[in-house]
């Protein structure tokens, strides 16, 4: 920052350093006092009418996600980002808004509630937040936009830029958008080797909000959060893993380990708390089977403590 200041006499330049630091910090000021509860972000198209069989889906959605203990965050227009904050509520909702060159409004739901909206100058610091806050995303058909939010957290997860998190495609029942959509994911880019084949496990596809719902929970049974170190990726987990498990674990992802095998162990998580975890030096290459350990880990019969009976709390500290 010094050396901006020392270097740069541009004024748009300025104009841009300001802007972007102005809108990261109302955004850490608004989710702060939030950081402990998990957040579901819905994504879909400000032009979805309220009597597409969409709009209601998204409304549904937002109701389970709260009703599970999950909070809401769209980007506050109206369409899909209405309705689910309409079903969330203004009390569970967050809006992420963006200035745009011509008139958009945020939603009656999030204006509502000031301090839970948010009006960001450059899409980039939006993106940011969305993901930095998110614990699942769920994206409904939608345009260019929310094209964009797809593949900007599919290319993020995919890089290991962010958490692992559940990325749901939701569309009412006999809606051909997402299954078409996944065939020419795979007939253009797994065919030709532009992604590996388990890259689809990055995703789940269903017809369903309360299967989307289920999904989430499901991704944060067992598994708890990531962190990837310079030497090592730690898996952070609700529950120690079984001796016998981890030797079948091994065997059955030794892919995933650039060097060495997985290793049991304990770390702290954010909050300092002390937790299971696995151990191991990462391919950074795989993560669409990554996401398939999780599955794993996420299956195993294990006694539920209350962190697998509240999936929703990111603190290690049960409630």
């Amino acid at each position: 920052m010094l050396d901006i200041c020392r270097n740069e006499t541009d004024p748009d330049a300025w104009r841009i350093i300001s802007g972007t630091l102005a809108d990261i910090s109302e955004a850490l000021e608004v989710f702060r006092p939030h950081r402990k509860v998990r957040k579901v972000a819905v994504f879909g198209s400000a032009r979805t009418t309220s009597d597409d069989p969409a709009f209601a889906m998204a409304e549904q959605l937002a109701v389970q996600s709260v009703k599970a203990g999950f909070e809401v965050i769209t980007g506050a227009g109206g369409g899909i980002m209405e309705a689910a904050n309409r079903g969330a509520g203004s009390q569970a909702s967050f809006g992420l808004n963006v200035d745009l060159p011509f008139e958009q409004h945020p939603n009656p739901i999030v204006s509502s509630s000031e301090a839970r909206l948010l009006g960001f100058r450059y899409f980039f610091t939006r993106k940011l937040f969305f993901l930095r806050e998110s614990d699942a995303v769920v994206v409904l058909p939608g345009g260019f936009g929310t094209l964009d939010e797809l593949f900007e957290a599919l290319t993020l997860i995919q890089t290991g830029r962010t958490q692992p998190i559940p990325l749901v495609l939701l569309a009412p029942p006999g809606d051909p958008f997402w299954s078409s959509w996944q065939v020419e994911v795979q007939r253009l880019m797994t065919k030709r080797g532009l992604i590996s084949p388990e890259d689809r496990s990055l995703v789940c596809q269903t017809d369903s909000a309360s299967e989307a719902i289920a999904h989430i929970c499901r991704f944060y049974r067992v598994f708890h959060a990531a962190e990837l170190l310079s030497d090592r990726l730690e898996l952070q987990l609700n529950a120690p893993i079984p001796p016998q498990a981890l030797v079948q674990i091994n065997r059955e992802f030794d892919d995933l380990v650039e060097e060495g095998v997985i290793h049991a162990a304990e770390t702290s998580d954010e909050d300092g708390f002390l937790r299971p975890c696995l151990r191991f030096r990462f391919n950074m290459r795989r993560m669409g089977r990554l996401y398939q350990l999780i599955d794993v880990l996420n299956g195993l019969n294990l006694p539920a403590g209350p962190a697998l009976e509240q999936p929703e709390q990111r603190s290690g500290e049960p409630s």
